[in-house]
C-alpha cells in the first residue's frame, strides 16, 4: 500500500457520504456510500477479504476520494449519480441498452396523443416508460376508441382557428375526428378528454366513465339513441379493458411493489406501480453482481434507479425484507399477511419466472455460462470449498432380500457419465442391511481410487437418511478422506438433505437447479442398481433352473446361456445344436432332461 493511501485511511471521517477508488492510472475503479466512511473503507482492507474480486480490486487501489453528505439517502443518490455518469469497472449498473416507450401527451392547442420513445423536454407529458410495447399500444387503441382525438400536425392555435386557415381532414368524415381545426369542438370538451384520458393511463377510470355515462345520458335525452349506443359501446371497451387490467385490490392505493430473485452472478429485480388498485406498470430487470453485493445493496440501489425511471412519487413502497436506508417522506414496508403481503409475492414470483427464462435463454446460447453457475450455485447451496465438477451418487438395490447389488453413478459438469458408472455386489454383508452395503461399498470405491491414484470426487451423495450417510461416512473416516469430500445424503420423503454431524436438515427451494441436480442423480442411481439387480436376479433364477440337470455344473450353464442366451431357447434347440457347443454326452443329457 502506498504512504499516501494509508495516510489517507487513518485520517477517514466517521460520517456518511460517498468513496471512490482510483488506480494507478488514476481510473475510476468503484464508486460506494456509507453511513460511516471510516468503517465502510476500512472493511475493504481488512486482510480476512472474502471474494476473489474484492481482492482483485483492493489490490489496484492507489488513492480514494470521500464526499461527505447529510443522511445516507442523499449519499445513495449521490452514489447512483455518479455511477450512471462514470460507469466503473467493478460497479453494479442499472443501465439498459433498450429505449422504452412512453404515452405522450404533447404540449400544444388541443393535445395529440402518441407512442415516441423520444423524451424531449418542451413541457409535454410523457407516461411510462413501458417495458414492453404491446400493453402501450393496446392502451392507445382503447383510448382511441373511446374518444375522437387529432391526429394531425396543424398549429391549432385560437387565432389560426378564427382566421379559417384549415379545412376539415378525411378523419372527420370517417368519424375518427370532431374537426377542432374548423372550431366544430370546443377547447373545454377537447381539454375534458385530455383530463379524462390521463386518469385512464394512471389507473384511474372514475374520470372516464364519468365522462362517457353524461354524454350517453345526454344523447338519450335528446333522443339521440343511436348516439347514446355507440357511447354505451365505447363504455363497454372501457370497462373490457379495466377487466383485463390486473386489479389488486381497491384499497392498495398509490404504491410501489418492488420483488427480488438472486443466485450467484446476478439479482432479478421486479417492480409494480399500483395505482387506484391497478398495476399500470410491471418491469423486471436483471442486474449483474460484480463484488459479491448482497440482496439489500443491489436492491436499494434498485429502488432509486427504478423510482427515478418511473417518475415514480409514491409515498409508500412495499418491499420483501428490510433495508437500512430511509428515504424522505417515503414509508418502506415489508408486509406480513393480507393483500400487500400477497403482491410482494406476486412481484417475487415476476422476477423468478423472468430469471428461469434468461437461464434459459443462456442454456441454449452460452452452455458452459449456464454450467458454470450452477456449479457456484451448488457449492455456495451445499456448502463446499469446491464447486462440485465430479459428483458420484450411490444407492443399493435388494428386493425381498436377494441379489443385492450396489450402484454407483457418476456427473461431471451436472452431466451423466455413463462411462464410469460402477456395480458392486457386496462380499462381506449377509442379507439385506443397508447400512453395513454402504460402508463395504463406500470403502471398496474409494481405496481402489486411492491406490490406482484416480481424481476424487468432490461430491458424494447418498440415497437414504442419516443411518445411510453415517455408514458411509465410517468408511471415509478409516480412509482418511472425512473432511476432504463433502459427503450428503437425500431422503426420498421431504426431499431433505442431510449433513454429518449436523442434526437439522437442509431443505431447498423445489425449483433449485441444486435440488433438481441431486435429485436426477439420486433417481440415475436408483435407476442403474434396479436395472442390475433384475438382471441378477434374473440370471440366477436360470440358473437354478438348469442347475437341477445332473452332471451340468456352472461352467457349462455359463456357455449355453452366452451362445443361446436364454432357456427357452436352449429348451427349442435340437440336439445337433447343443451338441455343437458342450458335446455329445452333455448334450444328449441336457436334451432329454429339458424335454421329458
Amino acid at each position: 500500500m502506498n504512504p499516501s493511501l494509508e495516510l489517507q485511511l487513518k485520517t477517514l471521517p466517521s460520517e456518511p457520504g460517498v468513496y471512490r477508488y482510483y488506480d494507478k492510472n488514476d481510473q475510476l475503479l468503484y464508486v460506494g456510500k456509507a453511513k460511516n466512511l471510516k468503517k465502510r473503507v476500512l472493511s475493504y482492507f481488512n486482510k480476512n477479504l472474502s471474494g476473489y474480486r474484492i481482492k482483485i480490486m483492493v489490490g489496484k487501489i492507489q488513492r480514494l476520494e470521500t464526499t461527505i453528505v447529510n443522511s445516507e439517502y442523499d449519499a445513495l443518490l449521490l452514489e447512483n449519480n455518479l455511477i450512471k455518469e462514470h460507469q466503473p469497472f467493478y460497479n453494479v449498473m442499472l443501465k439498459d441498452d433498450k429505449t422504452y416507450p412512453w404515452i405522450c401527451i404533447k404540449n400544444e392547442d388541443f393535445p395529440r396523443i402518441f407512442l415516441t420513445r423520444n423524451v424531449i423536454k418542451d413541457g409535454s407529458e410523457y407516461y411510462g416508460p413501458y417495458a414492453k410495447v404491446r400493453p402501450a399500444k393496446i392502451l392507445l387503441d382503447t383510448i382511441k376508441h373511446i374518444y375522437k382525438l387529432r391526429t394531425c400536425n396543424l398549429n391549432l392555435a385560437p387565432n389560426k382557428i378564427d382566421d379559417g386557415k384549415y379545412k376539415v381532414c378525411l378523419e372527420y368524415h370517417i368519424k375518427n375526428c370532431e374537426g377542432p381545426c374548423e372550431g366544430l369542438e370546443s377547447k373545454e370538451d377537447y381539454d375534458e378528454k385530455i383530463d379524462a384520458i390521463r386518469g385512464i393511463i394512471k389507473g384511474d377510470f372514475r374520470k372516464a366513465k364519468e365522462y362517457l355515462i353524461n354524454q350517453m345520458m345526454k344523447h338519450a335525452e335528446n333522443l339521440q339513441f343511436e348516439q347514446a349506443q355507440l357511447i354505451k359501446e365505447r363504455l363497454d371497451i372501457l370497462e373490457d379493458y379495466q377487466a383485463k387490467n390486473t386489479v389488486v385490490n381497491p384499497n392498495i392505493d398509490d404504491v410501489d411493489v418492488f420483488g427480488m430473485t438472486s443466485d450467484e452472478t446476478a439479482a432479478y429485480v421486479n417492480f409494480f406501480k399500483i395505482r387506484n388498485g391497478n398495476i399500470i406498470q410491471s418491469f423486471t430487470t436483471e442486474i449483474k453482481k460484480i463484488l459479491e453485493e448482497s440482496d439489500e445493496d443491489i436492491m436499494e440501489e434498485a429502488l432509486i434507479e427504478i423510482r427515478q425511471k418511473f417518475s415514480s412519487d409514491s409515498k409508500e413502497v412495499l418491499l420483501p425484507f428490510h433495508l437500512s436506508v430511509e428515504i424522505p417522506n417515503v414509508k418502506l414496508i415489508v408486509p406480513k399477511v393480507g393483500d400487500k403481503k400477497r403482491i410482494v409475492e406476486l412481484s417475487e414470483k415476476n422476477a423468478k419466472e423472468y430469471r428461469l427464462e434468461k437461464l434459459k435463454q443462456v442454456q441454449i446460447v452460452d452452455p458452459e455460462r449456464h454450467t458454470n453457475r450452477i456449479m457456484a450455485e451448488m457449492q455456495k447451496l451445499l456448502r463446499m470449498p469446491v464447486e462440485p465438477r465430479h459428483i458420484e451418487g450411490f444407492d443399493n438395490s435388494n428386493i425381498q432380500g436377494t441379489n443385492p447389488v450396489s450402484a454407483c453413478v457418476v456427473f461431471k459438469d451436472g452431466k451423466p457419465s455413463k462411462a464410469d458408472y460402477r456395480i458392486f455386489h457386496p462380499k462381506t454383508v449377509e442379507g439385506p442391511n443397508d447400512f453395513a452395503t454402504m460402508e463395504e461399498v463406500i470403502y471398496r470405491r474409494y481405496k481402489r481410487m486411492l491406490d490406482e491414484g484416480e481424481s476424487l470426487p468432490q461430491l458424494i451423495l447418498i440415497d437414504g437418511g442419516k443411518g445411510q450417510l453415517s455408514s458411509a461416512v465410517k468408511s471415509l473416516r478409516l480412509l482418511g478422506l472425512y473432511g476432504k469430500i463433502t459427503i450428503v445424503g437425500i431422503a426420498k420423503r421431504l426431499e431433505e438433505i442431510f449433513f454429518p454431524e449436523d442434526p437439522i436438515p437442509l431443505y431447498l427451494d423445489k425449483k433449485s437447479e441444486t435440488l433438481k441436480i441431486l435429485q436426477r442423480v439420486r433417481d440415475e442411481a436408483h435407476r442403474f442398481g434396479v436395472k442390475h439387480h433384475r438382471t441378477r436376479r434374473k440370471n440366477s433364477t436360470i440358473k437354478s433352473e438348469l442347475e437341477e440337470i445332473p452332471g451340468v455344473g456352472e461352467k457349462t450353464i455359463e456357455l449355453l446361456l452366452s451362445k443361446l442366451k436364454s432357456v427357452k431357447r436352449i429348451k427349442e434347440s435340437n440336439l445337433e445344436t447343443l451338441e455343437e457347443i458342450v458335446g455329445k454326452v452333455k448334450a444328449k443329457v441336457i436334451h432329454d432332461f429339458l424335454n421329458k
